[in-house]
């Protein structure tokens, strides 16, 4: 789904940017270029960001050792 418009960022290329190494919004943004235009998708992306840095911390402890995921 796309998520910024004007920058033609999907929830997709945020997930990926996250697990390439992105630990934060600002870095989502950064690497993405999402809410960097008009700002109307910035609380859309803050989600997914919170959300997918949550599934992953949901599944280091699942593992009971932190996951890494190293930037390719």
């Amino acid at each position: 789904m796309y998520v910024c418009l004007c920058q033609g960022v999907t929830d997709g290329q945020i997930r990926e940017a996250i697990y390439e190494g992105c630990c934060s919004y600002r870095d989502v943004r950064e690497a993405t270029g999402v809410a960097t235009q008009c700002g109307k998708c910035a609380c859309l992306a803050k989600q997914v960001v919170r959300d997918t840095l949550g599934d992953i911390q949901s599944a280091s402890a699942a593992l009971g050792y932190p996951a890494g995921f190293v930037p390719a």
